[in-house]
C-alpha cells in the first residue's frame, strides 16, 4: 500500500484523537458517582425488599395479637357469666357449685396463660414497628441520595460528552486528509488492536509494541520509499516514519 508521507502522518495524529476518544470514553464509566449509584440502587433495592419482609411480619404479629385479645375476651366474657351463675343463688346443687367454681378458677388460669400471650404479642408488635419505621426511614434516605447522586452523574457524563463531541469532530477533519484505503487498514488495526493502530518509529523502535527493530528490518524501511505504507514485523502496526534530529 502506498500514501503520501503527510497522509501517513496524519494517522498519528488521528490516533492520539481516537485514544481521546477511549479516554473520555473510560473516564465517564468509571465515574465515582457510577459506582455510587449502582450501591445505592442496589441498597434501596435490598432495603425495599427488608421493609416488605418487616411489613409482613408485622402483619402477622397484628394478627396474631388481635387473635389473642380475642381468646382473653372470650374467656373473661365465660368466666363473667359463670361468676354471675354462682352469685345468683340459682344453684343450689353442692357438686354443681363446687364444678362451677373449679371451671371458674380454671378459667381465670387459662385468661392469665392468654395475658402473658397478648403482652408477648403486644412486645413484638412494637418491636416490628420500630424495624418497620426504621427501615422505611432507611430506604426513602437511599432514594434520595441514589436521586442525588444520579443527578451528579448526569451533569458529568454530560461535560465528557461535550469534549468527546468535540474530539470526535476534531477525528472527522483529519481523517479527511487520510486516503480511504489507508484509512480503512488503520480502523481494522485500531479494532484488532485495542486501540493503537499507527505508531511512530523513532530511533529504531516501535512505538507501538516498544521493541527495538532488527538492523535488518531498519535497512529494509530506510530503503523502501516515502509513500510506502511500512508496518512492524513484530506487532504488525503501521509505522509512520518521523524526522529525527541528527547526531551532533
Amino acid at each position: 500500500m502506498k500514501a503520501e508521507p503527510a497522509a501517513q502522518a496524519r494517522l498519528l495524529d488521528l490516533q492520539e484523537l481516537d485514544l481521546e476518544v477511549q479516554r473520555l470514553d473510560h473516564r465517564a464509566a468509571t465515574l465515582p458517582e457510577v459506582a455510587e449509584a449502582t450501591r445505592l440502587a442496589e441498597l434501596a433495592d435490598r432495603l425495599d425488599g427488608e421493609l416488605i419482609a418487616a411489613q409482613t411480619r408485622l402483619s402477622d404479629a397484628e394478627r396474631a395479637q388481635r387473635k389473642a385479645e380475642s381468646d382473653v375476651d372470650q374467656v373473661r366474657a365465660r368466666a363473667a357469666r359463670d361468676t354471675e351463675r354462682l352469685e345468683s343463688g340459682r344453684i343450689t346443687s353442692g357438686k354443681e357449685l363446687q364444678n362451677l367454681q373449679s371451671e371458674i378458677a380454671s378459667l381465670g388460669r387459662r385468661q392469665g396463660e392468654l395475658e402473658e400471650v397478648v403482652l408477648e404479642a403486644m412486645e413484638q408488635v412494637e418491636t416490628l414497628s420500630a424495624e418497620v419505621v426504621r427501615l422505611t426511614a432507611a430506604a426513602e434516605q437511599a432514594r434520595v441520595d441514589y436521586t442525588t447522586v444520579v443527578a451528579r452523574r448526569d451533569t458529568a457524563v454530560a461535560g465528557i460528552g461535550l469534549d468527546r463531541a468535540r474530539v470526535v469532530e476534531n477525528r472527522q477533519r483529519v481523517s479527511g486528509d487520510v486516503p480511504e484505503a489507508l484509512l480503512s487498514l488503520y480502523d481494522k488495526l485500531r479494532v484488532q488492536y485495542g486501540g493503537v493502530a499507527a505508531a511512530p518509529l523513532r530511533h529504531g523502535r516501535c512505538e507501538g509494541c516498544k521493541l527495538v527493530l532488527s538492523p535488518a528490518e531498519i535497512g529494509e524501511i530506510r530503503a523502501a520509499a516515502p509513500d510506502d505504507v511500512v508496518r512492524c514485523e513484530e506487532c504488525r502496526r503501521i509505522l509512520v516514519r518521523v524526522a529525527e534530529p541528527e547526531a551532533q
